[in-house]
């Protein structure tokens, strides 16, 4: 159920977002045993100069090839299944040839009744889904 945003500099070709896609999912699927149709992934391309991302101090320095990825999800993960699956992606992403000095990841948490997964109705509220146990 995570939604994930997915932003990149311009430059890779649709075959080289799908795998950064897929090896993103495969993480979220492996590490938090969710459905593989559980799919929803935005991945969004920027000209040069929309993304700026450093080090935040940590003395290394990114390349253009910087993944920036946004999972909103459900709170309830220990800090140990959110660490895991950071390091699940950055391995996933190495497949692919992204440096994990290029992979940075934000996550957000919010409860059950802040989704809706259409028709306007909160799926999770109304019991058309069972809420997610963690």
């Amino acid at each position: 159920m995570p939604l994930v945003r997915i932003d990149v500099n311009a430059g890779r070709d649709a075959v080289e977002l799908e795998a950064i896609s897929d090896r993103i999912h495969a993480a979220i699927v492996d590490e938090y045993g969710i459905p593989g149709r559980d799919l929803f992934h935005i991945v969004s391309e920027h000209p040069a100069g929309q993304i700026r991302a450093q080090d935040a101090g940590l003395g290394f320095d990114r390349s253009s090839g910087v993944v920036m990825i946004q999972i909103f999800t459900q709170t309830g993960r220990s800090q140990e299944s959110k660490t895991g699956l950071f390091t699940r992606i950055a391995d996933e992403l190495g497949e692919v040839g992204i440096a994990g000095e290029d992979v940075f990841i934000g996550y957000v948490e919010n409860s059950p009744g802040d989704w809706s997964f259409g028709f306007g109705r909160a799926q999770y509220v109304t019991g058309e889904l069972g809420v997610p146990a963690f």
